[in-house]
Parts: C-alpha cells; structure tokens; sequence
C-alpha cells in the first residue's frame, strides 16, 4: 500500500506542487457523441466530438495538472494545434474500444497505432489503460494486457495509467455486485506495477461518509502504489466530497471528465460555460485535493 510518492519522478509531471493529482479526461469516444447528441437534432459528427475536445482543452488545462486526451478523436490535433497548458501534463490513451455485449466499451486492447516513443518524444508524459473487469471471465487475458501495457510505457519512458473498471458477467444473473467487482479488480491489477490507478468511486459515492470513507480504505490497502478517482457514474453535485473522502482514506487526487465539463453540455454557448461553470467546478475540485492531500504529504 501507498498513498501517494511525491519523490516518484515519472509521476512528478502529473502532479501539482501539493503533490495532489488533478487531472481532466476528454478521452471519452461515442460515450460522448452520445452526450452531444442529447443536446442537438443534428447528427453528431466526429468533428463535433473533436472540436469540443479540443475546447475543453484549452479552456480547462490552465487549470489542470494533466489532461487524458484519445488518439481515436483528438490527441494529434491537440499537439499540432498546441491547446495543452504548458503548465498541463500530456496523457494519451492507449486503449482500443469495441462495442459489444450491448456496451458501447464491451471489448478493450491495447491501441496498436499507438507510438509510446513517438508521443514522448512530441511531449507525452504518460499513457492510460482501461482494462473491463468482469467476474465470469478469466483473469488471465487483462493481467497479461496490463503488463503488457506497464510494459510497453515503461520502455519509453512514460507513466502507466490503468483504469479497471467493474463490469457485468457475459453470463447474465442478477446476483451481480458492481461494487465487489470494484474491489476485486483493485485486488487482481493494483499490484501488477501500474505507476497510478485510476478507480471509480466505491458505492458510486451514494453512501454516507463514513462508509464511504471505509470502501476508499480497502482501495489503498488493495492498490501498491497511489491511486485517484474517476468521476463516471458520480453525481457531479457529489464528486467533491466523494474526491475529498477517498483522499482522505488514501488516495492522491482525480482523473475526471464528466463531473467537469458534463453539465456544460446543455448550454447554449457550451464554450462560455466551460469558461465559468466548468471551470469553477474544476477549480473547487483542485482546492480539495491541495487541501487533503497536500497536508498529507507535509
């Protein structure tokens, strides 16, 4: 178990100076064509995706200590068009999806037109996983992947993220724990040498805080190395003190997207309030993880 390792320089471009991670994902795919689509009679197309990437980017990074951006969509454009903060991380993913088993995410490899030394080389600092945690499956298929991919990052010089994420057996039955599966992932891929882990929020933060609090704790202990949040399945209203209870229990910050920039869909000039709206729920986001995990690390 640890909690957080200021002294670990592959993280160090990731982190602010409180040692907190405060990170923003754009990298969500046809998850957020169908976000977008919720908002237009229009059909959503891949420029549309990529534009409000792009946007969420450079109004969001200023304040962000690193930024999740997709190939599929937007990590080229974001280079070449230079709308990461100077001051921002550069994390790509390198995860191909598949739509399957009535998911849009049902399969997930590794993304094989990714190029680890050609990204770190145009200022990339870090790479990301998703790696689908289902309690039917054998294990040994996402444990080879994950250190594939750990790997794959640490032969050019780039940060492993992985983000398991629990998700329903192929085999149906009602009997499933969404919940459970969130640990046991933890305790299957938390160990393999991922340098950060990115977990969803125990209970999906509708619980009280000290349950809260205790869930987060069996994270840190399950989880060799630090770990933050995602925000997918959280309301935005509650992700604060969601990030506020898992720090406190161990974790080292976020890694969010929807909790951000998601409610600033249904603007009428989406740029404007990802100008004021977005980036103060990101600003409030950033104060808590300075405060908790800053004094922690003092």
């Amino acid at each position: 178990m640890t909690t957080t390792t200021p002294g670990n320089s592959v993280l160090d471009p990731l982190r602010r100076p409180s040692g907190a991670f405060a990170m923003l994902a754009v990298d969500q795919r046809e998850a957020l064509r169908n976000m977008l689509a919720e908002h237009t009679d229009a059909p959503v197309t891949d420029d549309d995706v990529r534009d409000f990437k792009l946007t969420a980017a450079r109004v969001l990074t200023p304040l962000a200590s690193a930024v999740l951006i997709d190939r599929q969509f937007a990590l080229d454009a974001a280079i070449e068009q230079g709308v990461v903060a100077g001051t921002c991380g550069l994390i790509g993913s390198a995860d191909h999806f598949e739509p399957a088993h009535g998911e849009l995410v049902g399969e997930v490899t590794i993304d094989r037109l990714i190029d680890a030394h050609d990204l770190k080389r145009r200022g990339a600092v870090a790479l990301k996983l998703l790696v689908l945690h289902r309690p039917d499956e054998s294990p040994d298929g996402r444990i080879a992947m994950t250190r594939e991919f750990i790997d794959l990052c640490a032969d050019a010089g780039l940060a492993s993220i992985i983000e398991p994420v629990s998700r329903k057996p192929l085999g149906g039955g009602d009997d499933w724990d969404w919940n459970e599966g969130v640990h046991r992932a933890a305790a299957e891929l938390g160990g393999l040498g991922a340098d950060l882990y990115k977990a969803e929020v125990p209970r999906r933060a509708a619980v009280g805080d000290d349950e809260l609090r205790a869930e987060c704790a069996r994270l840190t202990d399950a989880i060799d190395g630090p770990w933050v949040v995602l925000s997918s399945g959280v309301d935005p209203e509650v992700f604060p003190n969601a990030v506020r209870i898992a720090c406190e229990a161990g974790a080292s910050g976020f890694l969010a997207g929807r909790a951000v920039w998601a409610p600033s869909l249904a603007a009428a000039d989406v740029e404007a309030d990802l100008r004021t709206n977005a980036t103060q729920r990101l600003q409030r986001l950033v104060d808590v993880v300075d405060d908790v995990v800053g004094t922690r690390a003092r």
